[in-house]
């Protein structure tokens, strides 16, 4: 972390990540692919499910990544006993996290979907899924917290074998569930909810036991997995604005879902398959961030000012290439792509629009993504939850529904450009506060920034 050069650094960490990555978004599509060939209500109730996904998934990645954080500031300052309290905590506070989401999976899914649809097979086949998926959420928690480990010790090659470990037994339950092959009765939705808890469970599984035989920078004690108020103060501290920066993205898409299926199921549909797609993009550039956010905060806090400053850069310019590539592809196939989903004819019309206009503003998103997690890596977590409020809530919503006024649906689609402007306007102003404080910082600990 302190020495290597940083290119090869980022890239070696990178690398692993992005495959795990894309392996993570390959069978997120998988899902939606299989479960398009039940029908459009199938696919929209898998799409309608994504912000009580998305909220266990902000709760559990939030925790992961103040623990990441924690842990790795740690490495580099030599302090292994709150190396350790920052891993068994972060185990404690996973626990509790996977134990509550079952309670709200099992209590509120079809509350949840009879609030967005009268359709009744849509809300059977959505109340399914999230009472599944969310009832047996130890997984995805545990995966979340022990891959976390790994990555911030550097051991990203292990964390991809878990991933991708996860993902090949979803992708191969999927149709056996879904469609009842094999002998095995005809589950439907509910079958690509269990193929991904599945996976899920095994991950996590594979991850701890990588973190117990090879990953001697950690010690994990089962007795000290518990409460710790100095410890969960901290990681939450950091977790807690990324936590509440993802569940943002869980309250603007359920409203616009309700924009969207104002004017047809299908336009829903549609959204749901673009989220499925865009992770091919999007994930990789994760990826990229995942293994910045150790570095960074490792040479922040082995006071290495040019080696973090470098590590930014890379990552920077990394990120911007690889969502130019991504929009390209959205803007050169939208058709083909949409065409995994099995999609009607009115669907399809109405993709080839979406995809186009959404992706022009994937180069600022790049941005974005990586400023974000600086802020968060070198303790100024607050500002990565601003930036997502303004470009969700203040902006992309209203600026939905304004245009949604027009009658003109082509037109909602603009809003995600609109406020993806704004948010990486406010990256600027903020990337270039947290780079001043942290010199301040530097200089105060007597080292030229």
């Amino acid at each position: 972390m302190g020495v290597q050069p940083i290119g090869r650094l980022l890239f070696g960490m990178a690398i692993p990540m992005m495959v795990s990555m894309l392996f993570q978004a390959l069978y997120n599509v998988v899902d939606s692919v299989f479960v398009a060939r039940l029908g459009q209500n199938a696919l929209n109730a898998v799409s309608l499910a994504f912000p009580l996904q998305n909220l266990m998934i902000a709760v559990g990645a939030g925790t992961s990544v103040g623990m990441n954080a924690l842990l790795s500031r740690s490495l580099g300052e030599k302090k292994q006993d709150v190396v350790d309290r920052a891993a068994n905590t972060g185990i404690f506070l996973s626990l509790c996290s996977a134990a509550a989401f079952a309670v709200l999976g099992i209590g509120l899914s079809r509350v949840f979907f009879r609030s967005l649809t009268q359709n009744a097979q849509i809300v059977s086949y959505g109340s399914a899924y999230t009472g599944i998926c969310l009832g047996l959420s130890f997984g995805v928690f545990g995966q979340f917290c022990f891959e976390r480990m790994l990555q911030a010790t550097g051991r990203t090659a292990l964390s991809m074998v878990t991933q991708i470990t996860g993902a090949v037994t979803n992708i191969i339950l999927d149709p056996i569930l879904i469609f009842g092959l094999f002998g095995l009765p005809r589950m439907e939705v509910a079958g690509a909810a269990v193929a991904t808890v599945a996976g899920q469970i095994i991950a996590a599984l594979l991850a701890l036991f990588f973190n117990i035989r090879y990953n001697p920078d950690v010690h994990l004690d089962p007795h000290e997995v518990r409460w710790h108020r100095s410890t969960v103060r901290e990681i939450y501290r950091i977790g807690v604005p990324s936590i509440l920066m993802m569940s943002v993205g869980s309250v603007m898409n359920f409203f616009l879902n309700r924009i969207l299926i104002s004017f047809t199921e299908a336009a829903t549909a549609v959204f749901g398959a673009y989220f499925k797609l865009q992770s091919f993009i999007f994930m990789p550039v994760f990826g990229l961030n995942n293994a910045m956010v150790p570095i960074v905060a490792y040479n922040y806090g082995a006071a290495k000012p040019a080696r973090m400053k470098d590590t930014i850069r890379l990552a920077m310019v990394s990120a911007v290439c690889l969502m130019s590539a991504g929009l390209i592809l959205f803007q050169c196939a939208p058709g083909v792509l949409l065409g995994f989903f099995d999609p009607s004819e009115e669907m399809r019309t109405i993709g080839n629009v979406a995809l186009r206009l959404i992706s022009l503003c994937f180069p600022l998103a790049g941005f974005g993504i990586v400023s974000g997690s600086v802020f968060q890596a070198i303790g100024n977590p607050f500002y990565t939850f601003i930036i997502s409020v303004c470009r969700q809530l203040v902006i992309l919503l209203p600026a939905a529904w304004l245009l949604s006024l027009t009658g003109r649906l082509e037109l909602v689609w603009l809003s995600f450009i609109i406020a993806e402007g704004v948010s990486m306007l406010l990256s600027i102003v903020f990337l270039r506060r947290t780079l001043r404080d942290a010199n301040e910082n530097f200089r105060a600990r007597g080292i030229a920034p």
